[in-house]
């Protein structure tokens, strides 16, 4: 009676592993295809802004260069995700509620971009809901000891 208990609680802890694996590699291909994104604007930026001809170029550079930087914020915590790292929990969830307004900025303008700020604020939503999930908390390290 006991082996069968023990082989249940065996193969139900295995498969929460399994889903709590699941849930972190989720958050973090999702925070890291948010971080190439905004990279790729930076750099689309940045290119517009040496090729054309902007009102103010000094301002235009600067944009492109902020945005940049802003990339590395997610980039870093989809590899920190990726890797168990305990740190990358806070960083990712801030670019996901920072997400949140900006998908609903989108969504008030309409048109095409209310499908991107669908996207983004499903996005969002998700990689929230696997960051808080009480096994991913502890997978990272994090909650009580």
């Amino acid at each position: 009676m006991s082996e069968s208990v023990t082989q249940t609680e065996t193969e139900v802890s295995r498969h929460t592993g399994t889903r709590t694996r699941r849930a972190l590699t989720a958050a973090a291909v999702v925070t890291g295809l948010e971080g190439v994104v905004v990279a790729v604007f930076g750099v689309v930026s940045l290119v517009m802004s040496v090729t054309g001809h902007p009102d103010d170029m000094v301002q235009a550079t600067t944009l492109a260069v902020t945005v940049l930087v802003l990339s590395v914020l997610p980039l870093a915590a989809a590899r920190g995700l990726w890797l168990r790292r305990r740190w990358s929990r806070g960083p990712s969830m801030i670019v996901q509620l920072l997400a949140l307004p900006v998908a609903w900025q989108m969504a008030q303008n309409g048109g095409g971009l209310l499908a991107a700020a669908l996207v983004l604020a499903l996005a969002a939503v998700v990689v929230l809901g696997c960051l808080v999930n009480p096994k991913a908390t502890q997978a990272l390290g994090i909650g009580p000891r």
